[in-house]
C-alpha cells in the first residue's frame, strides 16, 4: 500500500472517530430516550419518526460541515476524491471503532456515494441543473435515493418494466421500484427506466437514468421494507405514475443508463469489504476479551483448544479478506481492470464476516444472543449485506465469466 496514502486516511479514520466520540456519544446520550428502542426511532408505518429525521439531518450536515460527509466524491464535484484504498482504510477503522446498530453514524455520517451527498452519478447532470442542487446536497441537507432494483428486476437489470417515453422537452415515467434506500426520506431520486425496448431485450443498453424531484407529481413512496428483525426501514418502494421529468435531468445519454447507474460499483462493493473486516474486527476483539475472563471448569475458556481454534480461524479470515481487499483497491486505483477482483472481493468479505460473527456469538454462549453486547444486531447485519451490491451468486457468475473469457491471471 501507498505509505503517504495510507497516512493520510489513517490520520482522516482517527479524526472521524474523535469526532464520533466528541459530538454523536454525547448526541446519543442526550437523545437516549429515543434511541433505545425502535419503538420510538420508528412509527407505526414503519417509517422514522420526525425527531429522529431530524436528528439524523443534524449529524448528516455536521459530518459535511467538519469535511467528512464527502470524502468519497469525485474532486470534480467538491468531494474529497479520496480512491478505493482510502475507502478501505476509513471504513475498516470506523466499523472497527463502533461496531454496529450505531442509528446516528452507519449510512449517516458518511453515506453510500450512490444515495447521498455529491454521488458520482451526477457527473452525469447537466451543470446548469447540477449547479441548482449541488450546495444542498453537498451540504447533507437535502438527500437522495438511487432507484435501479424492482420487484422483478434485482440482478438481471435488464428485466426492469419502469418505462420512459419522450414527450415534448420530457419524458414521462411510469412503473416502480423496490428495495430503494432512502427513498422514504429522499427530496431527490436517481431513477432509471427502459427508453429503447429493443436494445433493452437484446440486452445491449436502451435504459437512461433520470433525476427526479420526489416532490413530483405522480412519484410516491406507499410503503417502506423492514428486513431481519427491525420494527422499520430506511428501505422503500417506488411508485412512478405519468411522473414527468425535464430533459435536462436526465442522467448522461439517452440509452446509456447502465453504465451511469454502475459506474461507481467497484469502489462501493469494495467499501463494503471494508465495514465487513471492521466489523469483524469488532466482534473479535469482543471474543477475545471474554474469552479471558469467563470461566468455565475453573478456567477462562481462552484455555480451551474449541475456544482457541474459533478464534484462530477468525483472525485468518479477516487476514485474508483484508488482503485481498487492499490488493483489489490498489488494482483500482491504478486504473487496472479489476472485475473479477471486485466480485471475489465482495462475495469472500461478506461471507467471511457472517462466519467471524457466527464463531463469536458461539465464544459468547447465551450472553452473544442478548441485546446487550450488540453482537446478535451485527450477525443480522453481516446476512443482510450478503444480497445488496450484487448477491453472492451474482459475484460468482461474474468471476466464472471472466474466467471463461480467460481472464486467468491473479
Amino acid at each position: 500500500m501507498n505509505s503517504s496514502m495510507h497516512e493520510e486516511a489513517s490520520v482522516l479514520a482517527d479524526s472521524l472517530i474523535r469526532f464520533i466520540e466528541r459530538e454523536i456519544v454525547p448526541l446519543e446520550r442526550e437523545h437516549h430516550d429515543l434511541l433505545a428502542s425502535e419503538r420510538t426511532i420508528y412509527g407505526a408505518d414503519g417509517r422514522f419518526t420526525e425527531p429522529m429525521i431530524a436528528l439524523r439531518r443534524r449529524v448528516r450536515m455536521r459530518s459535511a460541515e467538519l469535511g467528512f460527509y464527502n470524502l468519497f466524491a469525485p474532486e470534480e464535484l467538491g468531494g474529497g476524491g479520496l480512491g478505493a484504498e482510502a475507502a478501505l482504510v476509513i471504513q475498516e477503522r470506523l466499523n472497527a471503532a463502533c461496531g454496529p446498530a450505531r442509528a446516528l453514524v452507519q449510512g449517516v455520517v458518511m453515506p453510500s456515494a450512490f444515495t447521498n451527498g455529491l454521488s458520482p452519478v451526477l457527473r452525469h447532470l447537466d451543470p446548469q441543473v447540477l449547479t441548482r442542487y449541488r450546495e444542498d446536497l453537498a451540504s447533507g441537507d437535502k438527500t437522495m435515493c438511487f432507484g435501479l432494483s424492482e420487484p422483478d428486476a434485482g440482478s438481471d437489470v435488464f428485466a426492469m418494466k419502469t418505462r420512459a417515453t419522450k414527450e415534448g422537452d420530457d419524458w414521462v415515467l411510469t412503473g416502480t421500484k423496490q428495495w430503494i434506500t432512502n427513498a422514504p426520506y429522499a427530496d431527490l431520486a436517481m431513477v432509471f427506466a427502459v427508453t429503447d425496448e429493443a436494445k433493452a431485450r437484446e440486452r445491449k443498453g436502451g435504459i437512461t437514468g433520470f433525476l427526479v424531484d420526489t416532490k413530483a407529481a405522480g412519484f410516491s413512496v406507499p410503503s417502506v421494507i423492514p428486513t431481519m428483525g427491525h420494527l422499520g426501514a430506511e428501505i422503500g418502494i417506488v411508485t412512478l405514475d405519468a411522473v414527468r421529468v425535464p430533459d435536462s435531468h436526465r442522467l448522461g445519454a439517452v440509452g446509456g443508463g447502465l453504465s451511469v447507474a454502475l459506474g461507481g460499483v467497484s469502489v462501493g462493493r469494495l467499501s463494503m469489504a471494508g465495514t465487513c473486516v471492521g466489523l469483524a474486527r469488532w466482534a473479535l476483539e469482543q471474543a477475545i476479551d471474554y474469552a479471558k475472563v469467563r470461566k468455565t471448569f475453573g478456567r477462562p475458556i481462552a484455555e480451551h483448544q474449541a475456544i482457541q481454534f474459533m478464534l484462530a480461524e477468525s483472525a485468518m479470515d479477516i487476514y485474508a479478506a483484508k488482503c485481498m481487499a487492499r490488493n483489489c483497491a490498489q488494482r483500482i486505483d491504478a486504473g487496472e481492470p479489476a472485475t473479477k477482483e471486485v466480485s471475489m472481493t465482495k462475495a469472500f468479505a461478506t461471507e467471511m464476516l457472517n462466519r467471524v460473527m457466527d464463531r463469536c456469538i458461539q465464544i459468547h454462549g447465551a450472553m452473544g444472543l442478548t441485546n446487550e453486547l450488540r453482537l446478535e444486531a451485527g450477525f443480522r447485519l453481516a446476512r443482510t449485506m450478503r444480497i445488496p451490491d450484487g448477491t453472492a451468486e451474482i459475484q460468482r457468475r461474474t468471476i466464472a465469466a471472466r474466467l471463461l473469457a480467460g481472464d486467468t491471471v491473479f
